[in-house]
């Protein structure tokens, strides 16, 4: 496989990017994981925000640190996105950079093991089908919320919506005594308001119901039905409660329209804040500095980002909810959470802040102290993989979210209609169309544009996740754990 001419192979796991500004930069990707030149391209237009840095410093004497991107680590998942790659984790110096986070603030992963086994399931697949569909399409998930809840949820995250009074129908009555906080990478970002989304939290008045609390959203997003295929590391996987043939559940999800919304007061802050003389630069990115002058505004920006983090981890909370409600037909789930793990946030610390977009903190010291749970699913139809970080120093404590796309969206949809149909006779899409019914079928136009969607997320639009998970291996940045095979997925 050929390798990029601007990329440096430094050994079989990791390569570095030299660039006019400065900034190191190291690959995670061994010789099988290939590297779109689209993404390195989209990369050395990010690395521009070191000069605009060093233009933000000149226009503002008297900063306490000098502003600028320490490091950069790409995960072995990298490929290009809108404006950033997926799967940079970028580490600033006296600044922060809203797009390097970007709308889907706090899209991450969640994973349950229940006590239900494939043996169990696997005769039941029509009606869990059927089922599933009712509960995420067709007005099954009656998610009541108060205004209480509603704002416990997003200033104190799911111990905050925990915190107000369960009324025990719909999903809810799924909940149990002891929903495991403790397995949260951030069981919740605590922030003193809610005010940039008191609409959403007053919606309704008393207990209401809407479209975006529960929802899977769309592109890659899912949650999925699959179950423990193979083990790798069995002392970590029995500490994790995961046994051959056990039944898993895993969620792909994040902030929806309020991230999108926190995005946009992040862009309207940094353009108040931007100090006249400086230009814009060309690659549209503009950071915040750290300093005492832009602190309120900043800390605007900041409150909204906390408060659609803490959304992001409630909607995954809900939408494993409603595959407990799927599942409780078959026998008792018991569900255990394994991990939530994010995958676009920030961390600041004292004056440095690591962004990690569609990457996951992969640190050494996680849940019962086997390494924190990285979860890496594989393209739609492929095995899932758990792994324990290693807390890797040249990594950042970073590991990928997933395989990453190897065919853009647009030439995905274009692709193979036998390939599709053979897809579809070996696994099972829930989506709020049922392709099955007489009534759809009928509909040549309907049918065709639900394939042009699923095709965009079919395997052949992913690189093959075996690789990139060796590749997080052999570079010491995580250890495979078990693998999980899928049996059903549920998209938007």
């Amino acid at each position: 496989m050929s390798t990029d001419r601007r990329l440096v192979r430094t050994d079989d796991s990791w390569l570095s990017l030299p660039n006019p500004f400065g900034v190191p930069v190291d690959i995670c990707a061994g010789p099988g994981v290939p590297l779109e030149p689209a993404a390195i391209d989209e990369l050395l237009t990010v690395l521009e925000t070191a000069d605009t840095l060093r233009a933000l410093a000149q226009a503002t004497p008297g900063l306490a640190e000098e502003p600028r991107i320490d490091r950069v680590v790409c995960t072995p998942d990298f490929h290009k996105g809108a404006g950033i790659p997926i799967g940079t984790v970028l580490r600033t110096t006296g600044a922060l950079i809203p797009q390097a986070v970007g709308n889907d603030i706090n899209c991450g992963m969640r994973v349950e093991v229940t006590a239900l086994t494939l043996d169990r399931v696997r005769p039941h697949l029509d009606a869990l089908e059927r089922r599933l569909r009712h509960l995420f399409f067709e007005g099954g998930r009656q998610i009541g919320l108060t205004p209480a809840q509603r704002e416990g949820l997003l200033r104190g995250g799911l111990p905050g919506l925990l915190a107000e009074p369960v009324r025990r129908e719909g999903a809810w009555r799924h909940v149990t005594d002891d929903e495991n906080t403790d397995r949260l990478h951030g069981a919740g970002y605590p922030v003193g308001s809610a005010a940039d989304f008191r609409d959403w939290v007053t919606s309704g008045g008393g207990t209401s119901y809407d479209s975006i609390i529960g929802s899977v959203g769309g592109g890659n997003h899912f949650a999925e039905l699959q179950y423990v295929s193979k083990v790798h590391d069995g002392a970590t996987a029995y500490a994790w409660g995961l046994a051959p043939g056990r039944i898993v559940s895993m969620v792909h999800s994040g902030s929806l329209s309020l991230g999108h919304q926190a995005n946009g007061t992040g862009r309207e802050q940094a353009k108040a804040m931007w100090p006249r003389g400086v230009p814009v630069p060309a690659n549209r990115i503009l950071p915040m500095l750290v300093d005492d002058a832009t602190k309120d505004r900043r800390e605007r920006y900041l409150t909204a980002f906390a408060n659609a983090a803490n959304f992001a981890v409630g909607n995954r909370f809900f939408l494993s909810l409603m595959m407990r409600a799927g599942l409780a037909d078959l026998g008792e789930v018991e569900p255990r959470l394994v991990y939530d793990a994010p995958h676009n946030l920030m961390w600041p610390d004292g004056d440095s802040v690591v962004h990690r977009k569609g990457a996951t903190p992969a640190g050494p010291s996680g849940v019962d102290g086997w390494g924190e749970p990285v979860i890496v699913p594989g393209s739609m139809g492929a095995p899932s993989h758990l792994l324990r970080g290693l807390g890797n120093a040249k990594a950042l404590a970073s590991a990928c979210h997933g395989a990453g796309r190897s065919v853009p969206r647009g030439a995905a949809s274009r692709g193979s209609d036998a390939d599709l149909d053979a897809f579809l006779e070996e696994f099972r899409v829930v989506t709020p169309l049922n392709h099955r019914d007489p009534a759809i079928t009928a509909r040549r136009d309907v049918i065709e544009a639900w394939r042009r969607d699923l095709k965009q997320e079919a395997p052949w639009a992913y690189k093959e996740v075996g690789p990139v998970v060796d590749s997080l291996r052999t570079a010491g940045v995580a250890e495979p754990v078990v693998e999980l095979t899928p049996i059903l997925t549920v998209k938007g």
